[in-house]
């Protein structure tokens, strides 16, 4: 097996191992880390349907990750795909309304990051031994609502580390930030700014690329690191749930061997999409990528016209963890569309920076043809719940609903009948106030946990284990700042 090296996407770093790579985060340059190429499955679809989440997890992980040895990569699986989750599948499928439904919301914070944020922490202390890692590592990140809670809980109490986690103020869910504030362990702190999710990642980025603060931060014995979905750890795990979702049907009898599917994704920072993409490269039969977006539909429109324009209203939509202006991992698509030219993919990314947008030309475009962008609006959104529930009894949350509208689009237009799994990234648990609106199911009471309640007899599901924990656990962390005192912040956490 060739080993696999990492290089920025805007040239400043090459030759970069999978292990320093994940360590570091980010690139010293502001760029985002890439393989130098996407590698090819060892095994056929047919020998790896019929394995367990752990081994088909291993056969991709192995392949991107190849200064890991078997044993450390696969004691990280292990460690991470164990009992939090509430199925020995860790991501089944479920199908409803003609539909595969790939639920990726069984970990222990009933969302999507926990499928990559479980093993982060693993994979980032092994490679901390690997490479004689003498500070401590401090988990720097900003999240639109899930990732927050789920870096928490998989970096909690893990020695060597600490977590600061950033979040906007009103722009989460309230069992979200519940989620957050009451989060246990000695290392962890969150914070909420005053500001959106592009300004709390904005600013976490800023402090990146400060090169006078991590020298300061080096003289105290500490390094950063991030857990957000600009870090390769936390995109190659998900790359392992497609691969894994292709061979469920194919173990099923619901595809036939080499029959291509349409995969569907509510998409915000681009990294889960970016992440089926990897596995449509990998050589599972994907046909159709749709990037399924909400109001703020920045995506949708880079891929009807070739420019992305962040200079537009920022809405608080739903689907909370969708409102984003700025998708941090389409920079790798758009890395790969120049044919890797970190150069050009730099001059993008500041014409970005300066002036509120850049366009991709006929060239890069073509390179992204495996790509549909769609959006829904919020009445879409809470038809497409409202209408699967009432027909198959299935319970959607609001980013799923979203995809699902999508999809539901793009069927009646193309006429495109392909046999599609949509990733169904949150449990509608974790917004039931806004699900149990868009069923329609009268007055909602104003507490939220008998909004849970209710949700759960009409549902006739159980209320999940990361819920009840939070409806008596009391609240751990209150601080609050400006977006321009995050760097400040983060000193007064680090006692410096």
């Amino acid at each position: 097996m060739m080993n696999i090296f990492y290089q920025s996407t805007r040239g400043g770093e090459k030759e970069v191992t999978p292990s320093r790579a994940i360590l570091k985060g980010l690139a010293c340059d502001g760029g985002l880390f890439m393989p130098d190429r996407i590698p090819k499955l060892d095994l056929s679809m047919r020998d790896l349907a019929g394995r367990s989440y752990q081994d088909t997890a291993y056969e991709v992980m192995k392949l991107f990750l190849t200064d890991f040895t078997e044993e450390e990569l696969r004691s990280c699986i292990a460690g991470a795909y164990d009992d939090k989750f509430d199925t020995k599948a860790i991501a089944p499928l479920t199908k409803a309304d003609g539909v595969y439904y790939l639920e990726l919301f069984h970990g222990n914070t009933i969302a999507f990051k926990d499928m990559a944020l479980s093993i982060l922490p693993h994979l980032m202390t092994t490679a901390a031994r690997k490479n004689h890692m003498d500070k401590e590592i401090v988990i720097l990140t900003a999240t639109s609502g899930d990732t927050g809670k789920a870096a928490m809980a998989g970096f909690a109490d893990v020695p060597g580390t600490r977590i600061i986690v950033f979040y906007p103020k009103d722009g989460v869910s309230r069992v979200q930030e519940l989620q957050m504030v009451t989060q246990k362990g000695d290392n962890t702190a969150v914070v909420a700014i005053h500001g959106n999710f592009d300004d709390a990642q904005t600013g976490v980025k800023q402090i990146f690329a400060d090169r006078e603060f991590a020298e300061e931060l080096a003289e105290k014995g500490f390094v950063f690191s991030s857990a957000n979905s600009i870090n390769i750890g936390r995109l190659v795990p998900q790359v392992a749930y497609y691969v894994y979702a292709y061979c469920r049907l194919l173990d099923q009898g619901e595809i036939a061997d080499g029959e291509r599917i349409n995969v569907t994704v509510p998409t915000g920072n681009f990294g889960n999409i970016l992440a089926a993409y990897f596995a449509k490269h990998m050589g599972v039969p994907i046909d159709r990528l749709i990037c399924a977006s909400n109001d703020n539909k920045v995506l949708y429109d880079f891929f009807r016209t070739g420019t992305y324009d962040r200079k537009r209203d920022f809405l608080l939509t739903i689907s909370p963890s969708m409102d984003i202006l700025i998708s941090s991992n389409l920079e790798r698509l758009i890395y790969l569309s120049t044919g890797c030219d970190a150069e050009r993919t730099a001059g993008l990314m500041a014409d970005l920076t300066e002036t509120g947008q850049y366009t991709a030309d006929e060239d890069m475009r073509r390179q992204m043809e495996d790509f549909l962008g769609g959006f829904a609006t919020e009445q879409e959104d809470r038809e497409a719940i409202r209408k699967i529930y009432e027909d198959t009894g299935y319970v959607l949350d609001t980013h799923t609903g979203v995809a699902a509208a999508v999809y539901e689009k793009y069927r009646k237009d193309t006429g495109d009948d392909k046999k599609t799994v949509i990733a169904s990234t949150a449990s509608p648990y974790k917004f039931a106030r806004s699900v149990m609106e868009a069923i329609g199911d009268g007055r909602l009471p104003e507490d939220e946990f008998e909004v849970i309640d209710l949700l759960c007899r009409i549902s006739g599901t159980e209320i999940p284990k990361a819920v009840e924990e939070i409806r008596t656990a009391p609240v751990r962390h209150s601080r609050e700042c400006s977006r321009e005192d995050m760097k400040k912040t983060v000193k007064e956490i680090l006692g410096m």
